[in-house]
C-alpha cells in the first residue's frame, strides 16, 4: 500500500512540476495561455497548448511572456542574450541571464529560437533546397483504348537574393493503339538580383517531341527581369532578353510515303531523296525571350501562372508560345499536393501534318519535401 501511495505521488509530482513550469503568454484581456512558446518573431507569437492546438497571438497584445526554458532572444536593436524570460504582466520583460538580468519590454522582442536551434537571421540567408516529384499513369478501356504515363521533377535551390531550377519531365500517350503524345523536356534556370527588384537570369531547356516531329530542341536565353510583386505570399516577375532557339526534325512518315509510293499518276524518288524532301530544314535562330511568372498564395490553395514567349528576330511571325496555369491544394499529409491546371504549346510554323496549338488538361499529384 505503501509504494501505491508513493507512485502516486511521484506521478502527481511530476504533474505539479509539468503544469509549473509550462510556458505563460498573459494578454491585455486578461487571458492567461499556457502551453510551449515555439516562436516570437517581432509580430506574433506561437503557442503549442494541449487543449487548442498552435495558437497564434499578435504581440502588441501581450503583457507579460513567462519561458519555463532558456532561450536566446535578439532584442530590436539587434543584442542577443540567452536566458529565461520573466514578466509582471504590464508589458515590461526581464531576461534572466547566469550571471545577471536585463530588462526590456515584451514589443522589444524580434525573435526567439531554442538554445540549440539556429539563428533565423542565419537560416534566412542561407540557401536551401525543395524538391517535387510527381508520376502520372492513365488508362482506359471500351469504346476507345487509351494508356499515358508520365513524370515530373523539378529541384530549387533558392536564397534570399538567388535561385536556381533544375526541371525535367516526360509524357508518352498511346490512344487506339497510336503515339499520340511522346515528348520530354529537361532544363536549369538560375536568377539573381542586383538592385532592388532587378534581376539578371540565364536558362537552357532541351528535349524532343516526336509526335510534332522534332528530334531534338534547345531554347538557350539570358535577360534582365523585374518583379512586379515580391512579398511573402505573391509574387510576380517579368523577363525579357534574347534567345537561341535550334532545332532539327525527323521526316514526316506521311510525306516519305506519298514519295516513295506515290499515286497514279505521279512518280516516285529514291527513298534518300523522299527522306531529304520530307524533313523540315534545321532551324537555328536568334530571338527574344519573353516571360512572366506568377505566384499567389491563398489560405487553402494556391495559383501558379507561367509563360514563355520567343518569337524570331529576322521574322516576328515565326514563334513559340507557352503558357500553363494550375491550381495547387496541399493534402492532409502536407508533403502531398494536388496540381489541377492547362498548358497550351503554341508554334506558329509547324511541321507538316502537325497542328499549331496543343492544350493539355492535368492532374498530378505532386510529392513536395525539403
Amino acid at each position: 500500500m505503501g509504494k501505491f501511495y508513493l507512485l502516486l505521488s511521484s506521478l502527481l509530482f511530476i504533474l505539479a512540476v509539468r503544469t509549473v513550469s509550462a510556458d505563460v503568454v498573459e494578454t491585455k484581456d486578461g487571458a492567461r495561455l499556457v502551453g510551449k512558446i515555439t516562436q516570437i518573431d517581432g509580430t506574433t507569437i506561437v503557442l503549442d497548448t494541449a487543449y487548442a492546438g498552435q495558437v497564434k497571438i499578435k504581440q502588441n497584445e501581450v503583457t507579460g511572456v513567462t519561458t519555463d526554458q532558456p532561450a536566446h532572444v535578439r532584442l530590436a536593436g539587434g543584442t542577443v542574450w540567452q536566458g529565461r524570460l520573466t514578466g509582471d504582466g504590464d508589458g515590461r520583460l526581464v531576461i534572466n541571464l547566469p550571471d545577471g538580468r536585463v530588462s526590456t519590454r515584451v514589443d522589444e522582442v524580434v525573435a526567439t529560437w531554442g538554445p540549440e536551434a539556429k539563428d533565423p537571421l542565419v537560416l534566412a540567408l542561407q540557401r536551401s533546397w525543395a524538391y517535387e516529384a510527381s508520376i502520372d499513369l492513365v488508362g482506359k478501356t471500351g469504346n476507345s483504348e487509351q494508356l499515358g504515363s508520365g513524370f515530373r521533377l523539378r529541384a530549387t535551390l533558392a536564397g534570399p537574393q538567388d535561385k536556381l531550377q533544375l526541371y525535367s519531365a516526360y509524357d508518352r500517350q498511346i490512344t487506339e493503339g497510336q503515339v499520340s503524345t511522346d515528348l520530354l523536356k529537361a532544363g536549369i534556370d538560375y536568377q539573381s538580383s542586383f538592385w532592388g527588384r532587378y534581376s539578371w537570369y540565364m536558362r537552357d531547356e532541351a528535349g524532343f517531341d516526336r509526335v510534332k516531329l522534332i528530334e531534338f530542341s534547345n531554347v538557350a536565353a539570358a535577360g534582365l527581369g523585374y518583379d512586379v510583386i515580391k512579398t511573402h505570399k505573391e509574387t510576380l516577375n517579368l523577363r525579357a532578353g534574347l534567345a537561341n532557339r535550334y532545332e532539327t526534325y525527323k521526316e514526316d512518315p506521311v510525306l516519305y510515303e506519298s514519295l516513295i509510293d506515290p499515286a497514279p499518276p505521279g512518280v516516285p524518288v529514291s527513298p534518300e531523296e523522299a527522306k531529304r524532301l520530307a524533313t523540315k530544314d534545321r532551324t537555328n535562330e536568334t530571338g527574344l525571350d519573353f516571360g512572366l511568372n506568377h505566384s499567389l498564395e491563398l489560405h487553402n490553395f494556391s495559383v501558379v501562372t507561367r509563360v514563355s514567349f520567343i518569337p524570331s528576330v529576322a521574322d516576328f511571325s515565326d514563334m513559340h508560345l507557352v503558357h500553363e496555369s494550375f491550381l495547387e491544394i496541399p493534402l492532409r499529409n502536407l508533403w502531398w499536393k494536388v496540381r489541377m491546371g492547362i498548358n497550351n504549346d503554341y508554334t506558329s510554323k509547324p511541321t507538316s501534318n502537325t497542328k499549331r496549338l496543343d492544350t493539355t488538361y492535368f492532374t498530378h499529384f505532386v510529392l513536395s519535401f525539403k
